[in-house]
């Protein structure tokens, strides 16, 4: 599913953010990437939808080397990938039905579909009702929904989120992860940045963990192991 091997990534400024790293992650797997800030986190998420590139070594996701797929291919690539933002990423000026449907309108589905495949996901996530709506409507934790409805209703084999709770109040965080859960229940790879200790200590799923650039610790049900 994802296969990193003796990946490092220098900066242009000379920073080095990973190195010599060495995963594998398989397809239904629900992943925790932990760390103190400036471990390499945000690096390491990234380079699995290819926003960054590496220095050294190779990075496959779905079987597709990343390290040599052209600039052109990415949207493909991405189309099995699903990326969910600290900071939602929506477009403010379309109803929350618009801009889940937008994810499928890009890729040229049938109109037919993607209005199917939209409702289905908004009930998934709880928001069916709420389907006109625009995101200034919603609260912190509602916008996150659509954020996740749009990462994950063109069936990814894979979400990758960075900090999703990260801007939420803890009761709204908890209903969040729940929706992780039941999306990793059917059958999609989950591999999630976080700094909530409290989350990765009571829903146990596999824990990466990085530090100074390096992976320190993998694994399987594995604790926060940092304060918070």
């Amino acid at each position: 599913m994802i296969e990193m091997q003796d990946v490092s990534k220098t900066y242009s400024n000379g920073v080095t953010a990973l190195s010599r790293i060495n995963i594998n992650i398989e397809q239904g797997e629900f992943v925790y990437v932990v760390g103190p800030s400036g471990a390499g986190k945000s690096t390491f998420i990234k380079m699995m939808y290819r926003e960054i590139r590496p220095t050294h070594g190779t990075i496959s996701v779905n079987g597709i080397n990343l390290s040599k797929l052209r600039h052109n291919k990415v949207p493909l690539l991405r189309r099995n990938i699903g990326v969910v933002f600290q900071d939602f990423k929506l477009l403010q000026t379309l109803s929350v039905y618009e801009n889940v449907a937008f994810a499928m309108e890009v890729i040229e589905e049938q109109p037919a579909n993607i209005k199917r495949r939209v409702m289905e996901t908004l009930d998934l996530v709880g928001l069916k009702h709420k389907a006109r709506m625009l995101p200034t409507e919603l609260s912190g934790g509602e916008q996150q929904r659509v954020s996740i409805a749009r990462s994950i209703v063109n069936s990814p084999k894979v979400v990758i989120a960075d900090e999703p709770t990260g801007n939420l109040d803890p009761d709204t965080s908890w209903e969040i992860m729940n929706i992780f859960d039941e999306i990793n229940l059917r059958g999609t790879t989950i591999v999630m940045a976080t700094h909530n200790k409290e989350i990765v200590n009571t829903i146990k799923h596999r824990v990466i963990a990085i530090e100074g650039g390096r992976i320190v610790r993998d694994e399987a049900k594995g604790d926060y192991g940092y304060e918070s």
